[in-house]
């Protein structure tokens, strides 16, 4: 329990971080323009993204939202289908920052209807992100260096029984009713 609880100051952390740095972003970035901070390579440059990931489903506020919070639910039910030991306290750890993530650019969408975007890499020309963008991004990237170079198999068997199908109260019911008729030779 303890663990959960550290984790759920991590969460609030990181959230505090995220909405701190979009609100700074609004106050200064909006007013004031971009900052350069590596010229030609790094910028702080202020966007409203009403869309998702790189500004696809742009305007579709209300569909992200409600992706947003059934991810979310989906999200912490897994978070507590890790198992405690301490070998999986990276992937913890992980999917905290991936909820951080979730929910940091949903407080944007419901509170401001776009979620505010101002990291940009001019070198590559990167699409325009933020802090919550890093958090699901890097957490992704990690999930699976972790899945490939660290965890064996049968660490991850636990994934496995997730969504395997569990039998209903009346399957059991009904194939319990089957061997009796077929034993009773009906």
């Amino acid at each position: 329990m303890k663990q959960r609880i550290k984790h759920l100051i991590y969460f609030i952390i990181l959230l505090a971080i995220d909405q701190a740095s979009k609100y700074w972003a609004r106050i200064n970035l909006r007013k004031n323009g971009p900052i350069s901070i590596l010229p030609g390579v790094l910028k702080l440059q202020y966007h409203e993204n009403t869309g998702a990931v790189w500004g696809i489903l742009t305007g579709k506020t209300a569909m992200l939202s409600v992706i947003t919070v059934i991810l979310s639910i989906l999200l912490v039910f897994l978070y507590f289908q890790i198992p405690k030991d301490k070998k999986y306290r990276p992937i913890q750890i992980i999917w905290v920052f991936i909820l951080a993530g979730a929910v940091g650019n949903f407080i944007d969408r419901i509170t401001l209807k776009y979620v505010v975007d101002f990291i940009y890499f001019e070198l590559i020309d990167f699409p325009i992100f933020n802090i919550a963008d890093s958090y699901l991004t890097v957490s992704c990237l990690l999930l699976l260096i972790l899945g490939i170079f660290y965890y064996k198999e049968s660490d991850l068997e636990f994934l496995d029984n997730i969504f395997k199908k569990r039998p209903k109260v009346n399957d059991a019911m009904d194939k319990e009713n089957i061997k009796d008729d077929l034993s009773d030779g009906r």
